[in-house]
């Protein structure tokens, strides 16, 4: 196997410039029209296949869709700020998803999943990216979760793997998703058929709080989860004058609420739900005419993530009903729960090991106990009988004025960037060993 630690190391100014440029211009899920359109130009140039947009995703599929007026604004904005205009207009209503395809003859077929969408927080401005000037420029929207680092990996392994292509006999097939933060994306994907025909599906996500040199091999404690909006419809009325002569929405979505918190645990596994919003009402002495309730479900597995969502509709529709409202349930995410196969855990360890720029591989799946829509694609595989991992990857950073970056979702969040060029590194040597 060539020297992909030293490729990979030559790229490292190429690496952070990339990824300073997605953070500094973050996009939310379905409007990330500059970072699609840049990450398309770029590998075209380096001469892949290059799907975009209803090419590989199903747009009925999508889940969580800003409204049309709110696409339109992200991708005026995206324009303004150096977005690729033919590649951003094969994008326009939020169709988002690029696929890079290098085909190399005969062979297994080999996926990877790099995620690139944002997530709605205001950044920091006196943490690192702020005192160096690469925070973002878009309020209250940043990359507090590293997913500018997962794009830039998915460049950096794209350019590895086309100059190694001589050595490669299979097709490799670079999946970059948009709209993973709310598991809104990854569905739309597998939707189109563009895995069906995966051997190996490959992802990883880059950690805050674990150092340099930390690679989990595979991750099991994926939470299979469902986000929905529930929308209370009823009729108002005078408070005080005619309270009779309406149809209280707050009510019925306060029911709602209480019982919902009432469902139950499950004896087989870990099985979680909670209403994260709840709006309702217009004035003080206006009966409620509606309500609007966000909330999810979680389980250990697809089926105990059913079990409460299956709960959770009949608490629902029983709240709407003894109030006499109208009932709207909107579906916003989802994800299933998965487990990465032992074989490509045992893999990405022996490749990992012969690359020498690990020094602490846990093969030991990790349980993290969140959710994650890559289980869309993990499970499609594995269903057609392919193997599936997700691996993590250490980044914590220590700053020189003697700061450790925040966890995932804060406004303090950043990684040392010495991560970058392993992770390339390490993407590109299991293309290379599963396509000899």
């Amino acid at each position: 196997m060539p020297n992909l630690v030293a490729a990979a190391q030559a790229l490292q100014d190429k690496l952070i410039t990339y990824r300073r440029d997605f953070h500094q211009y973050p996009e939310s899920g379905w409007t990330e029209f500059r970072t699609g359109s840049l990450l398309a130009k770029r590998l075209a140039a380096l001469g892949y296949q290059v799907l975009i947009g209803e090419e590989c995703q199903v747009a009925e599929e999508r889940m969580g869709l800003p409204s049309a007026s709110e696409l339109e604004k992200h991708y005026q904005r995206a324009l303004e700020q150096g977005a690729v205009p033919e590649y951003a207009a094969l994008m326009q209503g939020g169709l988002t998803a690029v696929v890079g395809i290098l085909e190399c003859g005969p062979g297994p077929v080999l996926g990877m999943r790099f995620d690139f969408d944002a997530v709605d927080v205001q950044e920091s401005a006196t943490f690192r990216p702020g005192r160096e000037g690469f925070n973002s420029v878009n309020p209250n929207v940043m990359h507090s979760c590293g997913h500018d680092c997962h794009a830039t990996v998915g460049l950096g392994v794209a350019e590895l793997l086309m100059s190694h292509k001589d050595q490669l006999k299979g097709t490799v097939k670079l999946v970059f998703q948009p709209a993973e933060e709310g598991v809104r994306g990854a569905k739309s994907i597998v939707a189109s058929g563009i895995l069906d025909d995966v051997d190996y599906m490959l992802a990883g996500h880059v950690s805050s709080g674990a150092p340099l040199g930390y690679l989990h091999t595979g991750r099991n404690g994926m939470l299979a989860t469902t986000k929905l909006d529930a929308i209370f419809t009823g009729a108002p009325a005078h408070a005080g004058g005619t309270p009779h002569g309406g149809k209280n929405a707050l009510l019925a979505a306060a029911t709602a609420v209480l019982n919902l918190q009432a469902i139950p645990r499950h004896s087989e596994g870990a099985t979680r739900i909670n209403v994260g919003r709840l709006n309702a009402g217009t004035g003080r002495n206006v009966i409620p005419d509606k309500a609007h309730l966000a909330l999810e479900t979680r389980g250990a597995t697809s089926a105990l993530n059913q079990h409460v969502y299956d709960y959770a509709i009949r608490v629902l529709s029983s709240a709407a009903a003894m109030h006499d409202c109208g009932l709207q349930i909107l579906p916003m995410g989802a994800a299933q729960g998965g487990v990465s196969d032992p074989a490509f855990m045992e893999i990405v360890s022996r490749v990992a090991t012969e690359l020498g720029c690990f020094h602490h591989i846990d093969n030991n799946p990790s349980d993290g106990g969140g959710s994650e829509d890559y289980t869309y694609m993990m499970e499609r595989v594995q269903q057609k009988g392919g193997l599936a991992t997700f691996v993590g990857y250490g980044g914590k950073l220590h700053t020189t004025q003697g700061e450790e970056s925040g966890g995932h979702h804060t406004a303090e969040f950043d990684v040392d960037e010495g991560c970058l060029a392993p992770s390339v590194a390490l993407f590109a040597a299991i293309a290379l060993d599963i396509l000899k």
